[in-house]
């Protein structure tokens, strides 16, 4: 197939839907990882199609989702600082911290910019170079390679007054803390294929290995997830557990070389606390010592105490997949998009956020015809 309606065919879903519903002959626990596949799920009514033995719960696969409320209030600190231009991309800005968020702390009279890239944050730091630029880095691996680049491209341009908040955060070693949680009721994963399009498939065969469990590498349109969802049931009806790479238009088993070097040149890995999961061993980047000029954190000396987390908001039991969006109590009554309680709800790929604009309940589902 090589055009994007060929993704969302109406005769391939229904094809791949039969195939599904025949070969399913017990209970299965799927999680799709990326906050993309939930809303393609949800919006498309794929949810409401699959076998009633197969459960789809959605994973920590939203960076936005999972950025604890103690960087939301880094960020705030730092776009609240006198000289300061604080740059993010849109999708911040409405996530609350422990108090505010950067959208009131903009309409208070902070200078904070919306960019579509880290390298016109740069740019713009060449521009005022008597103000401190701090870019907010947050994404998954998909978005680090952009990020490291203008740090590179920052110290080879002599550029001095630019620096990062890093909240990368990484895939594998989350799959494997809910793995390990006791509560967990995962049986195969769906594995987020743009992070697989830098990354490749290398880090996936230990954990599939370790934790006897499928994991099948997917795109983001109906026809992918359902061609992903049929290989991981075909392998868990077999008592397989193998990794499959369904997005094969993009995933090389290598990754993209050249990405990751740019991503190892400018950072290390650490611990980093998700919110609602709480720290994660090696499952973030920072900016090493290479490049120190250049975080945020070491320039503004930051020690932030930690916020507590929303007593109210269940986003970690969502994200871990043992509850769905519409089993939180405060779901479409105390938080809404408009006022959330935590970021699901606000996040263009959180689930809660997929759950509200098009869930049945709510007479938004959008069924493939």
């Amino acid at each position: 197939m090589k055009f994007l309606t060929e993704y969302r065919d109406p005769e391939l879903v229904q094809e791949y839907l039969k195939k599904i519903h025949r070969i399913t002959t017990r209970p299965w626990t799927l999680m799709e990882i990326c906050g993309g596949q939930t809303h393609s799920l949800v919006k498309n009514g794929i949810l409401d199609m699959l076998p009633e033995k197969i459960t789809m719960v959605h994973g920590p696969g939203c960076p936005v989702c999972v950025t604890s409320l103690s960087v939301i209030d880094e960020a705030i600190y730092l776009a609240e600082q006198s000289g300061v231009i604080f740059c993010s991309f849109g999708d911040m800005l409405r996530v609350p911290g422990s108090t505010k968020s950067l959208l009131e702390v903009k309409a208070a009279g902070a200078d904070i910019r919306i960019l579509y890239s880290p390298l016109e944050a740069v740019e713009l730091a060449k521009a005022n170079p008597d103000k401190e630029v701090v870019f907010f880095a947050v994404g998954f691996e998909t978005t680090a390679p952009a990020n490291a680049l203008s740090v590179v491209h920052a110290a080879k341009s002599g550029v001095f007054n630019y620096s990062i908040l890093a909240s990368h955060v990484l895939v594998p070693p989350a799959m494997e803390a809910i793995l390990s949680d006791d509560e967990n009721v995962i049986d195969a994963f769906l594995a987020a294929g743009h992070v697989c399009t830098i990354m490749g498939m290398e880090e996936y065969y230990p954990v599939a290995e370790k934790y006897k469990i499928p994991i099948v590498i997917t795109g983001f349109e109906p026809v992918d997830l359902l061609q992903g969802i049929l290989m991981a049931v075909q392998q868990l009806e077999k008592g397989e557990f193998k990794v499959e790479n369904q997005y094969t238009r993009y995933v090389q088993r290598e990754g993209n070389i050249v990405a990751m070097k740019t991503i190892f040149e400018v950072f290390e890995k650490g611990d980093r606390i998700w919110r609602g999961i709480g720290s994660i061993p090696n499952s973030g980047y920072e900016v090493n010592d290479q490049y120190k000029l250049y975080n945020a954190r070491l320039k503004f000396n930051l020690n932030l105490p930690v916020a507590e987390e929303n007593a109210a908001c269940i986003s970690g039991d969502i994200m871990k997949g043992l509850k769905k969006p519409k089993q939180c109590p405060n779901f479409g009554t105390a938080c809404k998009p408009e006022h959330p309680l935590g970021a699901p709800m606000v996040s263009s790929e959180g689930a809660c956020a997929a759950y509200y604009h098009y869930s049945s309940s709510t007479g938004r589902k959008e069924v493939i015809t």
